[in-house]
């Protein structure tokens, strides 16, 4: 996005202000009584209704937390949102979004300094995925990590257990192996049923995440900086095998939309992949576990239950993909000491199970992870999880669906090989980052 005249100078102003409110946080130690905080205005890509549930359980225990209010924002345009508030004088003072919103939104936030959020509280306190909200150079941090929702594994139980099978698949190994059993073709090839939508791009909801937690679990970053500071994506091209990991899991992920191969069970004509899962054509369906409460009231009568995401058989440490949301401050933000208060007030143990318990994702705090597992079935999958969850510094959440979308079907339109795709790919995204 390209800034006015206008705007580029404002946000120079703003900015400057933005450092004194930092420096009046980092030394605000605090004060009793209900206007210790005063009013702060949070911007988010969360639902509003959980939120606003979740802050209202939070005032009820902390009572300082009661002027806090929150404004849902498509994540889409929350970068150009800001970018426009800033300029105009009108800034939030907070702002909650997901590691996928943030290379769009760096430019507009102010790091929290290692002098107010020491690198050892940070990572004592959050769980790992959180050290990619780290400013380049580790001066500082981006956010103050909130809440996560990992993908998790979606199951429906009628279709596995007339199919013979006790338990969903817990290794991608043994979800391959039970297509024969549970697809449905007819004589020309077309399904009837499928297994789990894999294989093509723009009908599989979370696409994006479902990638990019196999490109994780190889060992693959997706990006990274480079020694210079300047980001750059790496897909496992360069591996040096005779197949690299990149091509390996596009090869995995590509198999399943191959009607060459006994794994075929999905193809760019059937429906979207929650829509089927929710009317019983679908056995099994990756989503994030916020999800389970929408898919519970969209079909009562659908019997799923929630697993973890599914691992290599062979691998020797866990990886799963996490949207983890983290609180921002914006520069140019009126109340930045109170906005501070607030990130933090909001990772104590208490507001983080209220958080959960309001929203449906798992805490971002180690200390409330290490408790006694929840006794809701999805929190008991998603807060184990949560602590083994990654992400990567992406761009734009559409600018990444169109290069993985070609990248998935130059694949399986036969337009390319493997290994080309990959590279296309990674040019891309490396070239997208640098914008």
């Amino acid at each position: 996005m390209k800034l006015s005249l206008f705007q580029t100078i404002l946000l120079g102003v703003f900015s400057v202000g933005a450092l004194i409110g930092l420096f009046v946080f980092a030394t605000f130690t605090g004060t009793s009584g209900s206007n210790a905080i005063g009013s702060v205005v949070i911007w988010g890509t969360l639902p509003s209704e959980g939120m606003q549930a979740a802050l209202t359980a939070a005032a009820k225990i902390d009572a300082t937390l009661k002027d806090v209010t929150y404004v849902q924002k498509d994540a889409a345009t929350l970068p150009a949102d800001i970018a426009t508030a800033i300029a105009t004088g009108s800034s939030p003072d907070l702002v909650l979004a997901s590691q996928e919103s943030l290379r769009g939104l760096t430019r507009f936030i102010e790091p929290v300094p290692l002098s107010t959020l020491p690198a050892s509280d940070f990572t004592r306190t959050f769980i790992r995925e959180g050290g990619i909200f780290t400013a380049p150079g580790g001066s500082g941090y981006y956010g103050v990590p909130f809440l996560v929702d990992p993908l998790v594994l979606f199951s429906n139980r009628s279709i596995l257990s007339s199919s013979g099978i006790a338990k969903p698949p817990a290794t991608w190994e043994a979800l391959v192996g039970l297509v024969p059993n549970i697809a449905i073709l007819t004589p020309s090839r077309q399904i009837t049923r499928g297994l789990i939508a894999l294989g093509t791009y723009d009908n599989v909801r979370n696409a994006r995440g479902i990638l990019s937690a196999l490109f994780l679990q190889q060992g693959i970053p997706i990006s990274s900086y480079s020694s210079s500071g300047v980001p750059v994506a790496d897909l496992g091209q360069n591996a040096s095998s005779d197949a690299s990991k990149g091509s390996s899991v596009l090869g995995f992920y590509t198999q399943f939309a191959d009607p060459s191969k006994v794994s075929y069970t999905w193809n760019t004509s059937l429906p979207d992949s929650e829509q089927m899962f929710l009317t019983g054509d679908l056995a099994l369906y990756l989503g994030y576990a916020s999800r389970a409460r929408f898919l519970s009231s969209a079909n009562p009568n659908l019997d799923f239950i929630v697993t973890p995401l599914p691992q290599s058989a062979t691998a020797r440490t866990k990886r799963a993909y996490g949207l983890l949301y983290a609180f921002m401050l914006p520069r140019g933000a009126k109340n930045a000491a109170g906005a501070y208060q607030v990130a933090v007030l909001l990772t104590g143990s208490a507001e983080q199970a209220a958080a959960a318990t309001a929203t449906g994702l798992a805490p971002a705090s180690v200390n409330e992870l290490a408790k006694a597992a929840p006794s809701d079935p999805v929190a008991a999958v998603a807060y184990p999880e949560a602590l083994y969850a990654e992400g990567w510094l992406s761009p734009a959440p559409a600018d990444a669906d169109r290069v993985f979308s070609g990248m998935i079907g130059n694949v399986i339109s036969g337009h390319s090989t493997l290994d080309t795709a990959i590279g296309d790919a990674a040019r891309s995204l490396s070239s997208l980052l640098q914008q």
